[in-house]
């Protein structure tokens, strides 16, 4: 369905041109010939709500200001769309809760929400409760009144996203005609948000369960029904990634990130090397996305018992202080306690930042995304080597908006301008355009040296690089003759 050797942006349509037209505008302007695909960032009704577009009120309405489903038809003919379809909760204040909060258990919608009650029939021991997975501090639950009754509801991320039953089927119904209004729009790739948790099971940590896995496997062959692929978006043990990757289309290198930054700063790029060795090649590969730089994906945790991480704890500790101190301290600020989304398993940062703004250290990062198998997803901040927003930041007191800056038009000309942005919209080129992508990786690391490489008949790219001084070559083939360098 998707074409390995397209790469693809990832962005708000209100961040970055404004509206649906506007962001087509710059696909087919400025960025023409850059990005086969663009994965667009909700755009539901309200696309500003209390999760950045991640609690809308609708599901199958787009925001009135962003624009209409003829204007996402229009943009998916020339381009492979990604959409969200938000498989884990709707917002408190969608009609279907809402109708809930007034009528209790004679709405039609009742059995669409998950309480604790529906989890644990016979009530829940402390162990049952602090066995439970959940990305913030606290339990999963929020006392609100359903017809005039006290119950506790299931709340993953915040008291505003009410999280589904998905076993019921006005659920199922629900998110189903989600999916037939996303590819009726000519969407071709569905992205299911935060899916490890969607389906909880007593005696379980309620993550990734038995349940959640047979979810994917259905919500996949609707799809598939309906022309399109899912890519799942599940953080935690890198184990869990490969797993997932053998019933899923696609999942998400989020190992990635940290590893290429642990190459970078402590000039060790042997756990890279590892994880090149092992990891699932139907990924998505990213540094950055809307969401934090993800640390849980490559140490221990408690998902997998006794099992090591592709890091360990003291050096996952020490890539976080170099993150903070590449950035000069902003990082620090947008992250954990400092802010108020309590993700206990990210860095809030660009990756621009994380590298301490050093043009050499960015290319060479974004250089062995695009040569590392799978498609690439680049991020619009991270694609016009953004800084951290600080002046957003303090405006919402949402640490991950250190990564969400809002750009003007006179903002994205200029950053286009610049030197390093240039280099890597080549570089982006560069991979969608050359055959070698499309025949077979190898990967060669000795020491601080690392050597990547793609061959497809009498084509070859090679990017060779060192992690102590960050110098970096690509030489390619041109017109089947002998591999020449290029200047990214």
């Amino acid at each position: 369905m998707t074409n390995t050797n397209s790469p693809q942006l990832i962005a708000y349509a209100d961040r970055l041109g404004g509206t649906l037209p506007g962001l087509r505008a710059l696909l087919d302007g400025p960025l023409a010939g850059t990005f086969g695909g663009v994965h667009i960032l909700p755009f539901f009704r309200p696309f500003d709500g209390a999760d950045a577009g991640f609690d809308p009120e609708d599901h199958t309405e787009i925001d009135a200001r962003l624009g209409t489903w003829d204007d996402l038809r229009e943009l998916s003919r020339g381009h492979a769309v990604m959409a969200d379809v938000i498989v884990n909760h709707v917002s408190s204040r969608s009609p279907q809760f809402r109708d809930v909060v007034a009528r209790g258990a004679e709405s039609p919608y009742a059995g669409m929400f998950l309480t604790m009650g529906a989890v644990f029939p016979e009530g829940a021991g402390e162990d049952d409760l602090l066995r439970i997975y959940r990305p913030r501090p606290g339990l999963p639950f929020t006392s609100v009144r359903l017809g005039g009754q006290r119950r506790l509801v299931w709340t993953t991320f915040t008291e505003r996203q009410i999280d589904l039953d998905i076993s019921d089927p006005v659920a199922w119904e629900y998110l189903a005609g989600v999916v037939d209004r996303l590819t009726g729009a000519g969407v071709r790739l569905l992205r299911l948000d935060a899916v490890g948790y969607a389906a909880k099971e007593a005696g379980t940590d309620c993550f990734l369960t038995a349940a959640c896995l047979e979810f994917i496997k259905r919500v996949g062959a609707y799809a598939h029904e309906r022309g399109a692929e899912i890519l799942v978006e599940v953080h935690g043990h890198f184990r869990q990634q490969i797993e997932i990757a053998g019933i899923a289309d696609h999942v998400y290198d989020f190992a990635l990130p940290p590893l290429v930054l642990h190459a970078l700063h402590a000039q060790d790029p042997l756990p890279l090397d590892n994880w090149l060795s092992v990891r699932p090649h139907n990924a998505f590969t990213v540094l950055d996305t809307h969401d934090g730089i993800g640390i849980i994906d490559v140490g221990p945790n408690a998902l997998v018992p006794g099992a090591d991480g592709l890091l360990t704890g003291d050096q996952i500790d020490e890539l976080v202080e170099s993150v903070h101190s590449a950035s000069g301290g902003t990082s620090r600020l947008a992250t954990g306690a400092a802010a108020s989304n309590l993700d206990l398993y990210q860095v809030n940062c660009t990756f621009y930042d994380a590298v301490g703004a050093d043009d050499d250290r960015y290319l060479l990062a974004r250089l062995i995304q695009l040569f590392v198998p799978g498609t690439p997803q680049i991020y619009y901040v991270g694609l016009l080597a953004g800084r951290n927003d600080l002046a957003l930041l303090r405006r919402t007191g949402v640490g991950r908006d250190v990564n969400r800056h809002h750009y003007t038009p006179d903002e994205v000309a200029a950053d286009l301008r610049r030197p390093v942005v240039r280099s890597l919209v080549a570089a982006v080129r560069f991979r969608a355009d050359h055959p070698a992508f499309g025949g077979t990786f190898h990967h060669h690391i000795d020491g601080t040296k690392v050597e990547l490489s793609w061959r497809h008949g009498a084509h070859e790219a090679t990017l060779r690089a060192d992690f102590t001084t960050a110098a970096h070559t690509v030489t390619a083939t041109a017109r089947g003759g002998d591999p020449v360098p290029l200047n990214f």
